[in-house]
């Protein structure tokens, strides 16, 4: 299996961390009331990026229509500082010495163009970075966008992803997640990224409402005949004040039992190709915010338990 660690050993020689992002203004279209409101019953993206956590709150949200982001300064500022003692973290403790920047938290090209591409190069010219992965969603894209991706890529030399949530392949599921768009232009976002030779990593869901193994699997397949690059696979997990944690309180939702997501996850690495970068396979929230399933509270644990079924079905990851 391709695992992330592996293919940055081969493409870069050497280990290297994602450091994760999280700058304040940052919203969704499916948040702010552009294509939806109150965002997917189960987002909260503080349990995403504990770093949103200690981050001030800021006095408005950005988006694309906007002639001036006067919240630029402080994002610079966060970017740096947050990829400082990150960084000094790792580096003292591990002995990593190359980075790649993740904009993880909300959707990451939901801004001002201008805003995008200073903090876009500004990300890339940190000190040993090698490369950059941005979280975002395919309705929130463009081709404006892309090609000055592409372009910048070329110019630094550095490895760019896209990072799209697909989270599902099925319409119905779309809907009642409240993910405010369809599936109509996914393969579309996907080719386009990969035609301007930008890396494309699929996020997906198991364990969503009303949803099959059989459908889980058919949208694992689909993304990787859509051509992605990459592949990351989370557990659902209910956290408190979202929609989703209410429909569990009313017994409309029951999530995903640890021995069914694990057979889930040996099923798709029979699945997925041998050059296919596979991000990661677990997810959890380490706080008290987590009602269930308890299973995600330690992404220890659940690793062990994927690792022994993997191993038995003679699958090394």
């Amino acid at each position: 299996m391709l695992t992330f660690g592996r293919y940055c050993k081969r493409r870069f020689g050497e280990r290297v961390r994602k450091v994760p992002i999280a700058l304040a203004g940052f919203t969704c279209p499916n948040i702010d009331g552009t294509v939806a409101k109150g965002g997917c019953i189960f987002c909260k993206n503080e349990s995403f990026s504990p770093t949103l956590e200690h981050e001030p709150k800021a006095p408005l949200k950005v988006n694309p229509n906007m002639q001036e982001n006067p919240l630029l300064p402080m994002q610079l500022k966060q970017l740096h500082s947050q990829y400082q003692w990150q960084t000094d973290f790792h580096k003292n403790k591990f002995g990593v010495g190359k980075y790649m920047i993740y904009f993880q938290s909300f959707t990451n090209t939901y801004a001002p163009f201008s805003t995008l591409q200073k903090l876009y190069t500004e990300a890339l010219n940190l000190p040993n970075v090698v490369g950059m992965s941005i979280g975002t969603r395919t309705d929130s894209v463009n081709l404006e966008l892309l090609d000055y991706l592409a372009e910048l890529q070329k110019i630094k030399g550095q490895e760019i992803w896209i990072e799209y949530g697909i989270q599902s392949v099925y319409d119905e599921t779309l809907k009642l997640i409240n993910r405010g768009h369809g599936t109509e232009e996914m393969e579309y976002w996907i080719s386009q990224t990969k035609q301007r030779g930008l890396k494309v990593c699929s996020h997906i869901i198991y364990g969503l409402p009303n949803e099959t193994k059989e459908m889980m699997l058919h949208s694992l397949n689909k993304v990787l005949e859509w051509g992605s690059d990459g592949i990351k696979v989370h557990p659902l997990y209910i956290i408190e004040k979202t929609i989703l944690a209410l429909m569990h309180k009313k017994g409309e939702y029951k999530p995903i039992p640890l021995n069914d997501y694990i057979e889930l996850i040996v099923e798709s690495l029979k699945i997925i190709p041998q050059n296919v970068v596979i991000h990661r396979v677990s997810a959890g929230v380490r706080n008290d915010t987590l009602i269930a399933p308890k299973w995600c509270f330690d992404k220890n644990i659940q690793m062990r338990a994927i690792r022994d079924a993997l191993r038995n079905a003679g699958i090394e990851y």
